[in-house]
């Protein structure tokens, strides 16, 4: 293996990137790094997961200087919110001994902080195409002095139709910058941007090889399994020998978060990232994941994008994904950094067809996916499940705990409620005597729940108070309003009678 110190990178970013036990570069660092250092436009050619990240960043700060002037000199572009942040905190890493800033700039997340940290004078920007034009159409992100500009997963930016966004970001930078732009892979669009925004640019192809390494590491296992069946399968999965941190897409936000309490109530410690969180809860549960606090991640196609973990162990598709491009990009989760994984893959009846295409275009070789239940011998032998693995975890315990917490939660809730009650009677009961046995002041402070009580009490003193029966203290209120006179006084007699 070559260390970045062989590729040339300066001593001060390999220390930091030491303290983090990263030291060896990998194939596609290994191509751009030496180029990116001398200003050479790049084409880079990968999938995520196979370290560009530090393939452009690493050249990108060490061509900004060892104490570079405040202002925005690089912008890192991005398709993804998740993936914003995942740049910043790898790029964070590579600039913790020098005092080159970073900043991500995304939606969902209050434009105060990061205008701040702009006018602060960071010199490293990554953002999402909408937010980053938002902010430089009001004057307060300023483009024009920018040296280092980076396209990553160029191709997602084309599917999610930021394209014009793209060009007019161009347009906003220096005619004369390095630019570099990575993409697993190469739309004629995509080939089109970079002829007219790149200066003759070296292509640099790091899939075919290290996409074979990723395919050889990962096992795929597709079921044919039934819908009802599946939470069951997956949490005798999630009791695999060896099973580590695991990630499962699902095709909606709805079926994401109606898994994520399944397994949990089944006792399983999962967190959810999906369009209907706000971004503050996605990253909270993409943090906790990378901790290792949730060992499972449910995540929507959308959000998978900054799901950059090296020691993911499986992946299980709760929904087969619409292509191959999609399914390699799920699978390519775990596998990584060399390591090997285990793709699982599950079929409903209705979804054969997009199998077939799939099986296809990746030449499996297994057109008819293994029909599978929870109950199914190969299922535990597939994966490493003990036998006798039921779909909840043992001790039984524990996973009956919450149920009985919580009925107690309830009771106990319901009592202190019924005990509340008593206590806001014996409040407007005046001297401690019960309601409906002292004087008139003691029936307009104190029985005004009574009525309520009694369907009747209400509806016989013929002056129209039949709502007193739904809102007991109104009354109450007007009699103490009125001094216990009038309409309060009256209430007395019936209240007293009932």
């Amino acid at each position: 293996m070559t260390t970045f110190t062989e590729l040339g990178v300066a001593s001060d970013i390999v220390d930091a990137l030491a303290g983090k036990g990263i030291s060896d570069a990998f194939p596609i660092q290994e191509q751009t790094i030496p180029l990116a250092l001398t200003g050479q436009d790049i084409i880079g050619q990968a999938k995520t997961g196979t370290g560009k990240t530090f393939g452009f960043g690493l050249p990108l700060i060490q061509r900004l200087g060892d104490d570079p002037e405040p202002g925005v000199k690089a912008l890192v572009v991005v398709p993804t919110r998740e993936l914003c942040v995942q740049v910043t905190e790898d790029l964070e890493l590579a600039t913790s001994n020098r005092p080159t800033k970073v900043v991500a700039i995304y939606g969902g997340k209050a434009y105060e902080g990061q205008i701040e940290q702009i006018k602060a004078g960071a010199q490293i920007v990554v953002g999402t195409p909408g937010r980053l034009l938002d902010l430089a159409s009001q004057r307060l992100l300023d483009l024009g002095k920018v040296q280092e500009m980076v396209l990553d997963e160029a191709d997602k930016m084309l599917d999610l139709g930021f394209l014009p966004d793209i060009e007019k970001l161009f347009a906003k930078t220096p005619a004369v910058r390095h630019t570099m732009l990575f993409s697993a892979t190469m739309p004629g669009q995509i080939v089109a941007l970079a002829r007219r925004f790149m200066s003759k640019p070296i292509h640099i192809r790091a899939n075919d090889p290290d996409e074979g390494l990723t395919q050889a590491n990962i096992k795929h296992l597709i079921y044919r399994a039934h819908s009802l069946d599946k939470d069951e399968v997956i949490s005798r999965i999630l009791q695999a020998e060896g099973r580590g941190k695991t990630v499962i897409f699902t095709r909606t936000k709805r079926a994401a978060a109606k898994l994520v309490e399944e397994l949990g109530d089944r006792g399983f410690n999962a967190a959810a990232v999906h369009g209907d969180l706000n971004q503050d809860q996605r990253e909270r549960a993409m943090a906790a994941f990378k901790a290792g606090k949730k060992d499972v991640l449910i995540a929507t196609d959308v959000a998978a994008r900054g799901i950059d973990v090296d020691d993911v162990t499986h992946v299980i598709n709760h929904t087969i994904p619409d292509d191959d491009k999609t399914y390699l990009h799920r699978a390519g989760r775990t596998g990584r950094a060399g390591k090997t994984g285990i793709a699982v893959t599950f079929v409903d009846w209705d979804d054969l067809h997009k199998w077939a295409l799939i099986n296809r275009a990746l030449e499996f070789g297994q057109p008819e996916p293994v029909e599978t239940y929870s109950s199914s011998p190969h299922l535990y032998t597939d994966l490493g499940i003990p036998e006798g693995t039921k779909g909840r975890l043992k001790p039984a315990a524990p996973a009956a705990a919450p149920t009985r917490s919580s009925t107690a939660g309830r009771t106990e809730s319901e009592g202190s409620g019924d005990r509340s009650a008593r206590s806001r009677t014996r409040r407007r009961t005046r001297n401690g005597r019960p309601a409906g046995e002292g004087t008139t002041s003691d029936v307009a402070g104190g029985s005004a729940a009574a009525p309520a009580k009694d369907p009747g009490s209400g509806t016989h003193d013929g002056k129209g108070h039949e709502h007193h029966d739904g809102n007991a203290a109104a009354p109450r209120r007007r009699r103490r309003r009125r001094g216990g006179s009038g309409a309060g006084g009256g209430q007395s007699t019936p209240a007293q009678q009932g």
